[in-house]
């Protein structure tokens, strides 16, 4: 399958591996990579040293291109970027900021710029900047959310701009894959995906919980406030909800909130911490290989893709 995203990256099959915290390390980077897409690690609460170091490893575990995510409100972020531009890593994802100052030093050391937008304003600015690609993201992503939809994102953003679009948030079938490229997607971002990779180090209690779980278990705490986490309902959620609807604090809640990623995802405790997975819950039953999960995504994708011509007879 070739697009222009495939052609920008040197991958085989049009599938961003989302980077997600805590989760996207050296061992699910290269399992996607080797199964033909394009894994990412995930920067946000490591250390400059541990980036490095996954990356290295990355590199000992696939020949293919990977790429890193950098978190633009990451205290060490300078030091993350520079890291990354010295083990020359095939593209970077940049989200949580602003992206463009950082476009330049990564141009020099030949590693493509791909930032992700929530909005038409957004994508243009950065296009003119200078960006290679984009990614853009609906609210029915786990974790960090914005204000658009994905099909709201895909209409208005790619009639306005030039270069490529990955599609992201509640994709994570051959259905969504096929439905993103006819509306004009070079690619799409999988996260919640591939949390049910064998490959993936998510805790197996945060596995077993989102295999659980039904469409209506997903929820959004601060949106709000102007900064929407989705993951699945739990004690926790409960009492955030309670509280942001009462008028509490930003303090009191952004308090209550830390870490809660770290211990679902890290620690196993998905009832006092925030298991950050996207809306498509009812699609994530199983859990399987890297290379499986992409085969069977492909599969489809180029099933509908094939068989789409007898709606216009």
């Amino acid at each position: 399958m070739e697009t222009k995203i495939t052609k920008l990256l040197g991958i085989k099959y049009p599938i961003i591996q989302g980077a997600m915290a805590w989760v996207s390390e050296a061992n699910l980077t290269a399992a996607v990579s080797n199964a033909g897409g394009a894994g990412v690690i995930a920067t946000g609460g490591r250390t400059t040293d541990w980036v490095r170091d996954e990356i290295r490893k990355t590199k000992t575990l696939t020949n293919k291109p990977f790429g890193v995510n950098v978190m633009l409100m990451a205290p060490n972020k300078d030091e993350v970027v520079e890291v990354i531009c010295q083990e020359k890593v095939a593209f970077v994802t940049l989200g949580a900021g602003n992206p463009v100052p950082f476009f330049d030093a990564f141009h020099k050391a030949g590693i493509k710029a791909i930032p992700v937008v929530p909005s038409v304003k957004l994508a243009k600015r950065v296009e003119a900047a200078g960006a290679d690609a984009m990614v853009i993201e609906g609210m029915e992503a786990g974790g960090h959310i914005g204000t658009l939809t994905t099909m709201a994102l895909l209409t208005n953003v790619i009639p306005e701009v030039s270069i490529p679009v990955i599609a992201a948030g509640g994709i994570v079938d051959g259905r969504g894959m096929a439905a993103a490229l006819l509306m004009g997607a070079s690619g799409v971002q999988m996260g919640s995906r591939f949390l049910l990779a064998e490959e993936c180090t998510v805790h197996m209690n945060a596995k077993q919980r989102i295999i659980a779980a039904s469409d209506t278990e997903s929820v959004v705490t601060g949106y709000s406030r102007g900064h929407g986490v989705r993951g699945l309902k739990s004690k926790f959620t409960d009492k955030f909800l309670a509280l942001e609807v009462s008028g509490a604090p930003d303090e009191e809640l952004n308090n209550l909130a830390t870490g809660t990623n770290k211990l679902a995802a890290v620690d196993g405790d998905v009832e006092n911490g925030l298991v950050q997975v996207g809306q498509s819950l009812n699609r994530l039953r199983e859990i399987k290989p890297a290379q499986t999960l992409i085969d069977e995504i492909i599969a489809e994708t180029v099933h509908l893709l094939s068989t789409a011509a007898y709606l216009v007879k």
